[in-house]
C-alpha cells in the first residue's frame, strides 16, 4: 500500500492549526455549535434514559444468574457510550455538512490562494445546496452501512474474531477519511467514486488520517473540535496529497 500513515495524521495536526487562524476562526463558529448543542443534547438524553434501561437489563438476568450483573453493567455502560458518541458523529456530520463544504473552501484558499472551481462563494450558496449535501451524507452513510455487515459478522467467527476489533478500527478509520475528505473533494465537483480511487491511491496516508481523527473523536471536550479540525486537515491532506493525483 502506497503512502505514509504519519504523513496523514500530521494533516489533521495542521488541520487544528488552522481552524484558529484568524480568517478561518468565523467560519468553524457554526460546525462547533452542531458539535456542541448535539452532544449536549445526546448526553442528556442518555442520562435520561439510563435508568429506564438499566431497570431493564436488571429484568432480563434472572435471579440465579445475579452474579453476571457486575459484568454486564460495565459492557452496558461502554455499549452505550458508543452508541451515542456513533449517533453524535452522525448527526453533527449530517446536519453541518453544507457549511463543512464552505469552511473546506475557505481551508483551501487559506492554503493555496485561490478558491475551488465549484466555490459556493456565500451563505446563500451554501443553504442552496443544503439538499445536494445532505443526499451526500447518506450516501456515505448507506455506504459505510453495507461495509459495516461483514466487519460486524467477523466477530461472531472463532480465531477470525480475534483480528476483528483491529479491523473494526482499521474501517472506522477509513469511513473517517472517507467522510472528511469529501468536502474538499466536493467542492471539485469529483464523484463519490474518484474520491475513493483517489484515497486509494494513498491508502496508508488516508488511514494515517482516519486513524488520527478516530482518536481525537475519542478524547472528551477535544471531540468537540474534532469536526472542523478534521475538514481543515482533509483540505489539506487534498491539496498537499490528493489533488495531484488526479492531474
Amino acid at each position: 500500500m502506497r503512502g505514509n500513515p504519519f504523513a496523514g495524521a500530521a494533516c489533521l495536526v495542521q488541520g487544528l492549526k488552522l481552524i484558529v487562524q484568524p480568517g478561518l476562526r468565523r467560519f468553524v463558529a457554526i460546525p462547533l455549535l452542531v458539535n456542541t448543542v448535539l452532544f449536549a443534547g445526546l448526553i442528556w438524553l442518555g442520562v435520561h434514559e439510563l435508568e429506564a434501561l438499566t431497570a431493564w437489563l436488571e429484568g432480563q438476568v434472572p435471579s440465579w444468574l445475579s452474579w453476571l450483573r457486575w459484568l454486564l453493567w460495565p459492557l452496558f455502560v461502554i455499549t452505550a457510550l458508543l452508541i451515542v458518541f456513533y449517533g453524535f458523529s452522525v448527526l453533527a456530520n449530517l446536519i453541518a455538512a453544507p457549511f463543512n463544504g464552505l469552511l473546506a473552501e475557505r481551508v483551501e484558499q487559506h492554503l493555496t490562494g485561490r478558491r475551488p472551481e465549484q466555490s459556493t462563494a456565500s451563505w446563500q450558496a451554501v443553504l442552496k445546496d443544503l439538499v445536494p449535501a445532505i443526499l451526500m451524507e447518506l450516501r456515505k452513510l448507506l455506504y459505510g452501512l453495507l461495509w459495516a455487515i461483514p466487519f460486524l459478522i467477523l466477530f461472531l467467527i472463532p480465531v477470525l474474531n480475534l483480528a476483528a476489533p483491529f479491523l473494526w478500527l482499521a474501517f472506522g478509520a477509513w469511513m473517517l477519511v472517507l467522510e472528511y475528505a469529501d468536502y474538499p473533494m466536493g467542492n471539485h465537483d469529483l464523484p463519490f467514486p474518484e474520491q475513493r480511487r483517489r484515497l486509494g491511491q494513498q491508502r496508508l496516508t488516508s488511514l494515517g488520517f482516519g486513524a488520527a481523527a478516530l482518536l481525537l473523536t475519542m478524547i472528551p471536550v477535544a471531540n468537540f473540535i474534532a469536526m472542523p479540525a478534521a475538514v481543515a486537515g482533509a483540505t489539506a491532506l487534498w491539496v498537499q496529497r490528493l489533488k495531484q493525483s488526479g492531474e
